[in-house]
């Protein structure tokens, strides 16, 4: 039995309309939804982190920020980790790229895609909380001891390496990953709050210091929360791939 040439380029059409599906889902799987999870994952991390800070006014000690910084982060890489791989930070993905766990089109991306989630979730916890309260607290953006700058700078740079380590062994690398990784980096980040909060507040993340810089207008010596933190992803590249000799598998 022959088939009409109207049947045939109906065919035709059909097969190439499914096509045109399957790569433009493809298309944005692989770019564009991975970094919306970063822009709003990274918004909720730092609205938490910001509200931990303004809520924690007049409490001593760094339990409420380091709690909520840990949890919050833990959670959302549990969640989202499987589409973007869980980044919300700079320098973390500064670090999987040099090590191989990404591809270089998504690096730029995922930057700015984390800054500006970092500036949403800053303006929501302003939204948030009355304006004497987050007066008193910079509204959670950073303030490092001024007369100490050598230290917070090691201070940043030592904990970020930590936190990137981490990252790359537990997350990302096939032969070291678990699948506790998520609960592995809240954790330090938690305990690297623990340890340097009162020295340069324990930034370890550039986004997480840009957005209430942004919105509440504070910069004082703002530059030691990009600096520090990616000489620490550095750092990381350097011993995992230099000392350690290891090329990171993505698990894609």
């Amino acid at each position: 039995m022959k088939v009409g040439p109207q049947i045939k380029k109906k065919k035709t059409k059909a097969c190439l309309l499914i096509c045109k599906t399957v790569v433009h889902r493809c298309v944005y799987e692989q770019y564009v939804q991975p970094c919306l999870v970063e822009l709003f994952a990274t918004a909720m991390f730092v609205f938490v982190g910001c509200a931990s800070v303004i809520g924690s006014v007049g409490i001593a000690g760094a339990v409420q920020p380091a709690l909520a910084h840990g949890l919050a982060l833990g959670v959302l890489i549990m969640v989202f980790g499987k589409i973007s791989g869980g980044h919300f930070n700079p320098a973390v993905s500064l670090s999987v790229y040099l090590c191989g766990g990404m591809k270089l089109i998504l690096l730029v991306p995922y930057v700015l895609a984390q800054i500006s989630g970092g500036m949403i979730g800053a303006g929501l916890a302003r939204a948030m909380y009355p304006a004497d309260l987050y007066s008193a607290s910079l509204g959670g953006a950073f303030q490092p001891m001024s007369s100490e700058l050598a230290k917070c700078m090691l201070g940043e740079v030592m904990m970020t390496l930590i936190v990137t380590m981490v990252v790359c062994m537990g997350a990302v690398n096939s032969q070291t990953s678990t699948p506790g990784a998520a609960f592995c980096i809240g954790l330090i980040v938690s305990a690297n709050i623990f340890a340097g909060g009162l020295t340069s507040g324990a930034c370890m993340n550039p986004a997480r210091a840009f957005g209430p810089a942004v919105v509440a207008n504070h910069w004082s010596h703002h530059w030691i929360y990009w600096v520090g933190p990616l000489c620490g992803a550095l750092l990381t590249v350097s011993f995992i791939r230099y000392c350690l000799q290891i090329s990171i598998k993505y698990y894609s």
